[in-house]
């Protein structure tokens, strides 16, 4: 049976590499990172970054899984590809003390046997220097199994391995495909391909290919990048990633110092002051070429200066990226026909649970079943 998997991104590549894995026949369809973003006419993809935030703690029990499965493959991941892309510098969620959000995460480290240490008062400033947090603030810090990856290098490990192991990997765009009775016909820029099954793993994309077919909202992010002058970096070397568990609006995350293509060091804190809804295909390329929501670099400035009194700033510039939402908040593996299937929806929890989002969408094209804890994304 010949398989496709249409997007080369962070689901996509992976889904390649355990279908490859078990002796597929796989082709994965998806264009590289483009070298003009605002120039760049085609479709985009959110991985073209250096630092995404990884941990095992979710309050909702299927990412917490799923975050646990594709941390547990890295290291396999990273041998076997001869890339790095992950730090385990560890994770610190911290906020108000008996907050809603902070139950949570103690619910969560309880339920799931998580090795997650818990530090209050005086201990967590001393432990971590880096950060002003108001009084009353308490954390709970994963220092294994934790920290960040380079979505850019994990996609590239994941095509890597897969090829290497049979795969088909054609960098063009998929521009549509066509169902029939005995198999798929999928168009691309150049050529129609034939495959007996399809994979869709297009996340904000997916509009352009299969329209309103599954509930899905897309909304534009934008998130700042700090430069760092080389002694600023070295003082923040032992930095763990953190979110900010704020009680008032979305969690801020930051990301310690990390080395982007440029050959500069930067820390990178994610949060935007508003929903950016992008209807369409059209309007989510758009928000690709664009500088991001207005006002938002200052305002995470100002947010980053409030966690981090003192930081040397020799730079600054914001970056966009997109997450799809799903209505219950899980990834839609489905089946459109006994043909198509999807592994789209991230959520904003795609990068680090990717692989086995991956793994499962891989499961559902080749006729498996989803296993019991994931069989509500079916």
């Amino acid at each position: 049976m010949k398989y496709a998997v249409i997007g080369a991104g962070m689901i996509g590549s992976a889904a390649a590499r355990h279908l490859a894995a078990a002796g597929q026949d796989v082709t994965l369809i998806g264009p590289g990172e483009p070298e003009d973003i605002a120039g760049h006419e085609g479709v985009f993809a959110s991985h073209y970054d250096e630092g995404r935030i990884t941990r095992g703690l979710d309050p909702m029990p299927f990412w917490s899984r799923a975050s646990r499965a594709a941390i547990g493959r890295y290291g396999e991941i990273e041998r076997a590809s001869g890339l790095r892309f992950y730090s385990e510098v560890g994770c610190l969620m911290a906020g108000p003390e008996g907050s809603e959000k902070m139950r949570a995460i103690d619910e969560v480290a309880a339920r799931d046997a998580l090795s997650c240490e818990r530090i209050d008062g005086a201990a967590l400033r001393d432990r971590f220097p880096f950060f002003a947090f108001p009084e009353g603030s308490i954390g709970r810090f994963e220092a294994m199994g934790a920290g960040h990856i380079s979505p850019r290098a994990l996609v590239q490990a994941q095509i890597r391995i897969a090829v290497s192991q049979g795969a088909v990997h054609l960098a063009e765009e998929v521009t549509g495909f066509d169902e029939g009775a005995q198999n798929v016909a999928v168009r691309t820029d150049s050529r129609s391909l034939v495959f007996d099954r399809v994979l869709l793993a297009t996340g904000g994309f997916s509009e352009a290919l299969i329209g309103d077919a599954l509930p899905m909202e897309v909304y534009g992010r934008t998130v700042a990048l700090f430069a760092l002058e080389a002694a600023e970096a070295e003082r923040l070397r032992a930095m763990p990633s953190l979110i900010w568990q704020d009680p008032e609006r979305d969690n801020p995350y930051l990301l310690p110092p990390i080395r982007y293509p440029d050959g500069r060091m930067y820390l990178k804190l994610g949060y935007d002051p508003e929903d950016v809804l992008l209807s369409d295909t059209a309007a989510v390329k758009q928000w690709f070429r664009s500088e991001g929501t207005p006002g938002a670099g200052d305002l995470i400035e100002g947010m980053i200066r409030d966690r981090m009194p003192g930081l040397e700033i020799a730079g600054r510039h914001v970056v966009t990226c997109v997450t799809s939402y799903t209505p219950n908040q899980l990834p839609h593996l489905k089946a459109l026909s006994d043909r198509v299937f999807t592994a789209i929806g991230g959520c904003g929890r795609a990068a680090k649970n990717s692989d086995e989002l991956g793994r499962l969408g891989a499961v559902i094209l080749t006729g498996g079943a989803l296993p019991d804890w994931a069989a509500e994304a079916g």
